[in-house]
């Protein structure tokens, strides 16, 4: 399952990768996180704790996973490998391109499926990427957007 979600962000690349890296502030920017919480580091790379709402017209669904966490503010880029969760095993990588006082965000969302014998691929490919990894990784992506474009995100 591979899933791609692309926005282009009326800020300079360094606002963007701010707001992107300080995910201990994800849930005051962006409603839909419960929770973000740092956990500690594990040889070279952060643990992070995150939690988040899949909404569904009024009933909203909670999602969680725990991943390790590495920044590359030089090669303007963040990755992720889940540890826990039912996405276990994905690999998550935001690439920012600067072009002028615009950044170009990609999020690249990559998984062999959760580990259900004979529906792992229907499951990660029909519904758990379009379904809650893409919807949610598409509202984070709008939310790092907006707060990077706001007078809020220079303070």
């Amino acid at each position: 399952m591979r899933t791609i979600d692309r926005l282009r962000i009326r800020a300079p690349a360094s606002r963007v990768f701010a707001a992107a890296a300080a995910v201990e502030r994800w849930p005051d920017i962006l409603p839909h996180y419960r929770w973000v919480t740092r956990q500690g580091r594990e040889q070279d790379a952060e643990i992070v704790e995150m939690a988040a709402w899949r909404q569904f017209g009024l009933f909203q669904y909670p999602t969680w996973w725990r991943s390790r966490m590495w920044t590359d503010p030089a090669g303007r880029a963040i990755r992720y490998n889940h540890i826990a969760g039912i996405t276990k095993g994905m690999d998550v990588e935001w690439r920012l391109e600067a072009d002028g006082n615009e950044t170009e965000v990609t999020i690249v969302h990559q998984w062999d499926g959760p580990a259900w014998p004979l529906i792992k691929r229907p499951a990660a490919d029909w519904v758990i990427g379009p379904l809650f990894i893409s919807a949610i990784a598409s509202r984070t992506l709008a939310g790092i957007g907006r707060f990077a474009e706001s007078a809020e995100s220079d303070g």
